[in-house]
């Protein structure tokens, strides 16, 4: 278990964390609280990727936790703030079935031996939705037409993105999921 594979576990560790501060309306700075615990768990990913590269400890456990605890840290986040009326269902119901979608892709794919990596629209993808999660929760805290805007047009952003992100997967991999095989 080396650092960032401990990085990725505190991601998953602060998940149901997050979720205590968004769901528990007495506690007090509660949503605050939250986006902070978000906000550390997001720079975890980008820290958890570096730390394995650069220290040549890429392991077959971080391949599969991290992506893992990447979802389901946004679809905490996503469903929380559905829950709140901050982000529409079907906004969250697309940015979860690609996931889920592409987590299969990845699962048919492995049982041929073969990893799909992470391509440069899925990074991009994690990225706006994070950045769009981040507005959506400050919005809870400091409400602002600003904010308000700000939130829509990334999470619009983040639901494009992440459709084309996972179009991309499926072409790329479309030798994986053929069904004559």
């Amino acid at each position: 278990m080396n650092l960032a594979n401990k990085l990725t576990m505190l991601r998953i560790f602060l998940v149901p964390i997050f979720l205590i501060f968004m769901a528990v309306k007495d506690i007090p700075y509660g949503r605050e609280v939250a986006t902070a615990i978000f906000i550390i768990a997001s720079l975890t990913d980008k820290l958890d990727g570096y730390i394995a590269r650069s220290r040549n400890q890429i392991t077959n456990f971080g391949k599969f936790m991290d992506p893992l605890a990447d979802k389901l840290l946004v679809t905490a986040a996503l469903v929380s703030l559905v829950e709140l009326h901050i982000v529409p269902s079907w906004v969250a119901m697309i940015i979860i079935a690609r996931e889920f979608a592409v987590s299969g892709l990845r699962t048919i794919a492995a049982s041929e031996g073969k990893v799909i990596a992470a391509s440069w629209w899925g990074k991009i993808k994690t990225v706006i939705q994070i950045v769009a999660i981040i507005t959506a929760l400050l919005n809870l805290s400091y409400v602002h037409p600003i904010l308000n805007v700000l939130t829509n047009i990334l999470m619009t952003a983040a639901v494009i993105i992440t459709i084309i992100s996972g179009v991309d997967y499926f072409v790329k991999n479309k030798d994986s999921i053929r069904v004559d095989k």
